[in-house]
Formats: C-alpha cells, sequence, structure tokens
C-alpha cells in the first residue's frame, strides 16, 4: 500500500495518476491519503480520488496562468522579472543599473563586430583584449561567467535589446525601466549587418547530410562540427575542429579540419561493404549505432565503439560480436589542402612538360555539368519533364543554358573518364566540350587539337 499525506502531494495530473494506478494494479498495490478518507480498494474511493485530482490539475493550470499573465503585465510596464544580469549592467532596487566601466566594453563590441564583420574574428579580437563574459556570484558562492567570449554568446549578445533600453517577452519587445548604453544607430547597425550575414550564410548552408556530427573529434579532444562552404558553383562540406570556431587556433589537434565526403567514406568502407542501394547511414551500417567516438589523428581514424551491457549480451548475441575489438585503427591520411597540379601519363613525351591540367574548379565545373545532362536527359527520355522548357522553369536558368548542358551528356566515355580524373587539359571546360564532334571516335583528334 502506497500512503501519502494528500493525494495532490503525489500527482496532478489525471493522465499522470493513471499510469501510477496501472502500475500499482500490476503488482496488487493500493492507494491511501492519510488526511482524506478513501481508498483505491472500493469503487467509491477511486470516484472520490478522481474528483479531487480533476480539482488539483485544475488549480495548478489556473495558477500557472496567472503567473504568466502577471509576467506578462510586468513585461508590458517595461519590469525586469529576474535572470542573468546582462554585460553592462548590475541590480539595483530589482532595477538594472548601468555600469560605466562595462558599458564601454558593451559599446566597443558592438563597434567591432561592424569593424570585423565577422563573429569568430571579434572572439579572437575581445580575449585578445580581455574582455570576459559577465561575472555572477551564485549562491552557494561560486562564480558564474567570467570566461572567453565564442560565437554564441556573442551574437545573443549583439541581439540583445535590453542594450537599447528594451524588455523582451514572447518576440515582442517594450520600453524598459532601465537606461539603455547602445545608441539605437549602432544597434540597427548591428542588427543589419547581422541579417546580411546570416542570410548568406544559410543560403551556402548543406549539413544535413553530415552524419558523422557528434562523433568525431580531433586528437586533443576538441569535438569536429559541421561546416560548409561555397564558391561559385561549387560546394564543398567540411568536420572543422570546435578550436577553430571559437578562434582558439592553438589548441586545435594536428588535423583541424577535414573533407567530409572523403572521411564519411573512410568511416563507411571501414565499419561496411558499400551498398549503394542504402543510401541511410543508419541502414548501410547497423554498427555505427554503437560507434561512441572517433577520433580523427595524421596517419589513421581511432573508432570507439560503446560495449553493451551483460543484461543485453543475449539479445544482441548476433551483433555483439563484430564489435570486437572496443576500438578501431582505420588507416587514413588527410588530403593535403592545396594539390599540385599535374598530368600523370605513362611512358615519356617530349610535349608533355608543356602541358598542364585542367583547374580544380573547372574539372569540378565540367562533372557537376555532365552529371546533370545525364540526368535531365534521362527525365526527357522518361517523360517526366516536357521539354528543356520546364526543366529551365525548375532549375532557374535560361532554356539556351540548359540546351548547351544537354550535349554534355553525349560525350565520350574516355573523355568522362578524364574529366573525373582530372587528366584533361587546360581549357578543356564546358565551353569548349559543349562543341566536341557528335561522333566518339574524333573525340581524340579534338583532344588533340586541344593540346593534349
Amino acid at each position: 500500500m502506497v500512503v501519502v499525506y494528500k493525494v495532490d502531494r503525489l500527482t496532478r495530473s489525471l493522465s499522470d495518476f493513471a499510469k501510477l494506478v496501472e502500475l500499482f494494479d500490476a503488482h496488487g498495490v493500493s492507494f491511501v491519503s492519510v488526511t482524506q478518507a478513501f481508498n483505491t480498494t472500493n469503487s467509491m474511493g477511486r470516484l472520490t480520488l478522481n474528483v479531487l485530482l480533476s480539482f488539483a490539475q485544475f488549480e495548478r493550470e489556473v495558477t500557472a496562468e496567472r503567473i504568466r499573465d502577471k509576467i506578462a503585465a510586468s513585461k508590458r510596464k517595461g519590469m525586469r522579472m529576474g535572470g542573468p544580469v546582462p554585460l553592462g549592467y548590475r541590480v539595483h532596487d530589482k532595477k538594472l543599473v548601468p555600469c560605466p566601466d562595462e558599458a564601454a566594453q558593451i559599446r566597443a563590441i558592438f563597434e567591432r563586430y561592424l569593424a570585423l564583420g565577422c563573429l569568430n574574428g571579434l572572439a579572437v579580437d575581445l580575449q585578445g583584449e580581455g574582455i570576459l563574459t559577465k561575472r555572477s556570484p551564485r549562491r552557494d558562492g561560486t562564480i558564474r561567467g567570467g570566461i572567453a567570449f565564442t560565437k554564441g554568446p556573442l551574437a545573443y549578445l549583439l541581439r540583445n535589446r535590453v542594450y537599447i533600453g528594451e524588455v523582451i517577452h514572447k518576440d515582442r519587445h517594450y520600453p524598459g525601466e532601465h537606461e539603455g548604453i547602445v545608441p539605437h544607430e549602432l544597434f540597427d547597425a548591428v542588427q543589419a549587418a547581422l541579417s546580411d550575414k546570416a542570410q548568406a550564410q544559410g543560403s551556402a548552408r548543406g549539413n544535413t547530410g553530415s552524419w558523422l556530427t557528434g562523433l568525431l573529434y580531433d586528437d586533443r579532444g576538441n569535438r569536429m562540427t559541421p561546416n560548409s562552404a561555397r564558391k561559385g558553383a561549387l560546394h564543398y562540406r567540411y568536420y572543422v575542429s570546435r578550436a577553430l570556431e571559437t578562434g582558439q587556433r592553438c589548441d586545435a589537434g594536428s588535423v583541424p579540419r577535414v573533407s567530409a565526403p572523403e572521411i564519411e567514406q573512410a568511416v563507411r568502407e571501414a565499419l561496411t561493404p558499400p551498398s549503394p542501394d542504402k543510401p541511410s547511414p543508419s541502414e548501410e551500417m547497423p554498427l555505427i549505432a554503437h560507434v561512441s567516438r572517433i577520433v580523427v589523428h595524421p596517419s589513421h581514424l581511432a573508432i570507439s565503439f560503446v560495449k553493451p551491457d551483460e543484461a543485453e549480451h543475449d539479445e544482441r548475441a548476433s551483433g555483439a560480436g563484430s564489435l570486437e575489438p572496443s576500438l578501431l585503427n582505420v588507416p587514413w591520411s588527410a588530403r593535403p589542402g592545396r594539390r599540385r597540379r599535374q598530368i600523370i601519363r605513362a611512358g615519356s613525351d617530349e610535349g608533355t612538360a608543356s602541358l598542364r591540367p585542367m583547374r580544380v574548379e573547372t574539372r569540378a565545373r565540367l562533372v557537376d555539368g555532365i552529371a546533370k545532362a545525364r540526368f535531365w536527359l534521362d527525365e526527357l527520355i522518361a517523360g517526366r519533364v516536357a521539354d528543356t522548357h520546364a526543366i529551365a522553369v525548375v532549375e532557374g536558368c535560361s532554356e539556351r543554358s540548359v540546351r548547351i548542358t544537354l550535349s554534355l551528356a553525349f560525350l565520350a566515355p574516355s573523355l568522362i573518364r578524364a574529366a573525373i580524373a582530372g587528366t584533361l587539359p587546360e581549357g578543356s571546360g564546358i565551353s569548349t566540350l559543349m562543341n566536341a564532334p557528335m561522333v566518339w571516335g574524333e573525340h581524340a583528334d579534338a583532344r588533340s587539337s586541344n593540346g593534349a
């Protein structure tokens, strides 16, 4: 028998209590309240109990509504309703009062962001100036804050409307009782710069496929988070050490940045043979659910597995054996940041020395164009699109551009292999190959006339 002082001391939710009663009944347990004359051993007691619980839940919800209304009304009046004290202020009689020294630091932070235009650069600059986060004593005597700024806290600080004398409540702001310490013109300029930066980064961000997020670390213990960059039509994905993003390059590991597709492929091959029919990592690699940590070293990847509990050993008998050893070292080396441009050709040729290979950017655009051309051609043949005009509308380009790109779908296999390998000579871009002869046997002559 479970005994309580009052029924609402156990729970004030009917749904929670229903689950408790089900658990009690499964174990032959009754429920009794000391100060209330009922128990769950008879039907009348259970009815009384449900009525009392309904009133207890109603009381809790009404109290919560009144508290929310009180907070909203106080915010509309500009009153401070508690919470951490922002840098630049102190609390006096439950009101925010500007601190002259910290207020000067806040204005300097806003001005430096306009000058730098980068949160990471601003964090490094503030660290060099010795500007730290707000130091606030806790009740237990410890200190909250007093550490170097990082990207997240800086973004929050620069968006905080408290610094122009306003109070925020549920995405709405009201004039506050405290004095602002940042001019409105400076604050608005920073908001415009932040919005432009966020819009530019949002259009270039594409990390939804970074399935190693949360598992990857460098060899100094820093978490590696997904990042991306765009150069023209090219999109690159990376995993970057957290130390780089916080401006602490000296604390980063020996491999602070790594190509996402390369390391994902290495992990995929280490855990299971490639399976193109199952693109989802969780389906393609059952062991990925058991991976706890992947440490990136210059010469190998150290993959650590979660050891199953003894109670789950029998249940996972089919897969537990594959978790041994608990640490798997996979040979791997990071590709150098700068690649030497060269054409590798068997034998010796006097004219080889004068040849220059195509640029990496040109090769990437060409391979991307060939892939698009083949996809569009399949769509036209299958009847999923009516004509090139429909493709142009979907892609947001001109119909002429679609027709020019479609010509790349008819290149000879030898040319496509050379484009993928990057062995085409300089100048063999999309504009050159879209006018290639329709007869594949003449493509070699066209390459020779172009210097190959």
